[in-house]
């Protein structure tokens, strides 16, 4: 057998893994870094009843998210997209006594759900669930002075993004990470002739993290039980 034969015999022979494997490594992943908690189960479950789409980040993405608040020290949060309040808990666990999380639904329904999670979470103390669309909300929040946030959450209507972005900033300081979810879509991110708004937002969102010296930005892909796709962070540099 010449090498190129040997070549072919070895593609052939390769398995190209799939969702079933990605799944099951982020079942292998949370099975030993990250331990079973009845709150947050039953926040999923409590999610699913009411009917809530099942979106929630994976509990591995969740305790991501913990730990990057964690390491930043982050004292106040902004998250942009609430639904069931899932990674709510996840980052107001990272929070301390005295922190504070201010959260934005678009759903009263949501946000109900979301409020009866953080109460038996033990969390609602330092949760503000507003409900509304999200650019009215940021607007508000400039405009009453809020404080500067350390954390930045962005897991709301892709199409939009680059709007949130651009308030966020304006409720940020030097220093603020800023993480914005669901931006791989597939590999749609990459075709620009698509026709999805989502896909377009989250495209404008880079081409805008690209042109703003006041940021410094990667994106990760990824795959595993929410299938194919990835994150953007931030942080503000200047």
């Amino acid at each position: 057998m010449d090498t190129n034969q040997a070549e072919t015999v070895s593609n052939q022979d390769t398995t190209t893994p799939g969702q079933e494997q990605w799944t099951a490594v982020d079942r292998y992943i949370t099975d030993h870094l990250v331990p079973r908690d009845e709150v947050l189960e039953e926040a999923l479950e409590a999610n699913a009843l009411a009917g809530l789409p099942s979106i929630d980040v994976a509990p591995n993405q969740g305790k991501l998210l913990y730990l990057l608040a964690l390491m930043k020290g982050a004292k106040r949060i902004l998250e942009v997209g609430t639904l069931g309040g899932y990674s709510t808990i996840w980052l107001a666990r990272a929070l301390p006594a005295n922190g504070r999380l201010v959260t934005l639904e678009l759903e009263p329904k949501h946000a109900e759900v979301a409020r009866g999670n953080l109460e038996r979470a033990r969390e609602a103390e330092k949760v503000d669930i507003r409900v509304g669309a999200a650019l009215d909300l940021l607007v508000a929040l400039h405009e009453e002075g809020a404080e500067p946030f350390d954390l930045i959450f962005i897991d709301a209507d892709k199409k939009r993004i680059p709007a949130y972005l651009e308030w966020s900033m304006k409720l940020a300081r030097e220093g603020t990470l800023i993480v914005v979810d669901n931006v791989v879509r597939e590999g749609e991110l990459i075709n620009a002739e698509s026709e999805d708004p989502d896909v377009q937002g989250v495209r404008a969102m880079f081409e805008m993290v690209a042109a703003e010296p006041r940021l410094s930005a990667t994106a990760i892909q990824t795959v595993g039980s929410k299938k194919w796709d990835g994150f953007a962070m931030a942080v503000v540099v200047g």
